[in-house]
């Protein structure tokens, strides 16, 4: 980071902070989306459903009655491809959501570095002598 003339220093630091109460919101935003988040999925024959929140915990899963003529290995198996596919569709949503908060949060300064304030405090005491 270039070091910008003292002159500018209110400016610089209003600036960063704007963008740092900014940037804030737009993360709390989209961590708000995310607890709204949904992933669906059903089996093929629409006797499955799951959904999955943004956290891929299942918060709901049906079925319908023509699963008891399933097998139990079938009926596992279709039950385990539903969750996944449900879990998998969270995730995707829930990714999405971060991506777009992270491209958004792009433009955020630089922090101000160790050499910054150092720089400020030695012209500060040559000032003061």
């Amino acid at each position: 980071m270039t070091t910008p003339s003292p002159d500018g220093d209110a400016e610089l630091l209003e600036h960063v902070l704007l963008e740092g109460r900014a940037t804030m919101r737009r993360l709390q935003d989209a961590r708000a989306l995310v607890r709204d988040v949904t992933g669906r999925a059903e089996s093929p024959d629409r006797a499955m459903r799951a959904v999955a929140d943004g956290r891929g915990e299942i918060v709901e899963l049906h079925f319908d009655p023509r699963v008891m003529r399933l097998d139990r290995e079938a009926l596992g198996r279709q039950v385990t491809a539903v969750l996944r596919a449900a879990q998998r569709d969270a995730e995707a949503r829930t990714r999405e959501i971060m991506d777009a908060a992270l491209a958004e949060t792009a433009d955020v300064p630089a922090p101000l570095d160790d050499r910054f304030v150092r720089d400020r405090v030695e012209r500060i005491a040559r000032d003061l002598l």
